[in-house]
């Protein structure tokens, strides 16, 4: 049966989210599982008088091409991709994922590789197109989250389709404040962090690029991250997911990082040089999510947290760091996860994940519900 909120979705995406106009090429990507959404994709980029293409994938056998692939396999890949991108005006990449471990056993150093070779393909597509990335409802996704299939999927669509409008003028002031900082300091349970965002722009988030959306993003200097910070939610990264990962800086630098899988942990941030420095500093703010599931997409914008990234800056607000990671780590600050303050030149603007200074405050999850 057709939900009438998955064409208020695909409506969001392609006129929120890309805003779609007549003649451009819009390239939808996800696993068969997602063709309820596809369709409603294609049905709007059709009334909008747009041109739609279509390309199903599937992890399991992305994964059998990963694992035991010549580099040779990646440059064609990169090529063939990049006459593609060339090719469209925007791009749609929905993620139907049934089984968040199907990855975990492909060696990471093949990661690295096809990561490394493909770069140039994904940096055009990120750079020079429109594109939005999100989740489908799966059966994967809401075991994940801990909810019956029925519950997950009304949450999902829920959570996708807050008032952006709203959130995008709340989220000035904010942005604005960061605009003018200089130095940032982060205190939590086991976290005492400081650091400059000075001269790097601030960027708000407001489903423009990710749905469910939801953050205020920046990236701090370089080589102005001191302290330790301990994250207190699951932190998924190509299959393997870590728990209780803290990290140490000296000027700027990852020097000691721990976790249930401290030498993976440390495998993953010895990818490159890039890897051991922060590439992006932002706070979380979807009123309707509140609770971490192990799906960074969604944890990264939870109310009340902030994340804290290992590797790749963003062209929006660089930094002049460079990896082939980018590794979104949360930290969530309300009193049921042990409490914590955000200082901005040495002034709290959030204290236990609540705003507390007037200019602010409409960013307070009972003011954007």
């Amino acid at each position: 049966m057709r939900d009438p909120r998955l064409t208020e979705l695909a409506d969001l995406l392609l006129t929120h989210s890309l805003t779609i106009e007549e003649n451009e090429k819009v390239l939808f990507t996800g696993s068969a599982n997602t063709i309820p959404l596809i369709k409603e994709l294609i049905k709007k980029a059709h009334a909008l008088e747009a041109i739609p293409y279509v390309e199903l994938v599937d992890d399991e056998l992305t994964r059998l091409l990963i694992t035991d692939a010549k580099e040779e396999k990646f440059e064609l890949q990169n090529k063939w991709n990049m006459a593609q991108y060339q090719d469209i005006d925007a791009f749609v990449q929905i993620i139907g994922e049934e089984n968040d471990a199907e990855f975990g056993e492909i060696p990471s150093e093949n990661f690295q590789t096809a990561g490394r070779i493909m770069k140039p393909s994904n940096d055009y597509l990120i750079d020079n197109k429109k594109w939005v990335l999100l989740n489908y409802p799966t059966k994967g996704f809401a075991q994940k989250a801990k909810m019956s299939y029925d519950s997950f999927y009304d949450y999902l669509i829920d959570v996708c389709t807050v008032d952006y409008k709203t959130m995008a003028e709340a989220q000035q002031p904010l942005k604005d404040l960061m605009d003018k900082t200089d130095k940032v300091r982060i205190i939590a349970k086991d976290t005492d962090l400081t650091f400059s965002i000075k001269d790097i722009p601030a960027v708000r988030c407001f489903g423009k690029r990710n749905i469910p959306d939801g953050e205020v993003f920046t990236a701090p200097v370089k080589d102005s991250v001191n302290g330790t910070i301990t994250y207190n939610t699951p932190c998924p990264y190509r299959g393997i997911t870590f728990q209780n990962v803290s990290l140490t800086f000296e000027n700027g630098k990852i020097v000691k990082a721990t976790a249930d899988k401290t030498e993976e942990l440390n495998k993953i941030l010895d990818t490159d040089e890039g890897a051991r420095y922060i590439g992006e500093f932002a706070i979380g703010l979807n009123p309707k999510i509140t609770e971490p599931m192990g799906d960074i997409l969604f944890d990264e914008k939870i109310a009340g947290s902030l994340h804290f990234t290992p590797g790749e800056a963003y062209d929006e607000a660089p930094n002049g760091n460079q990896s082939s990671v980018h590794w979104d780590m949360v930290l969530i600050q309300r009193p049921e996860y042990g409490g914590g303050e955000i200082y901005f030149d040495d002034v709290l603007i959030r204290k236990d994940g609540l705003f507390v200074i007037d200019e602010l405050k409409k960013l307070n999850p009972e003011n954007l519900a």
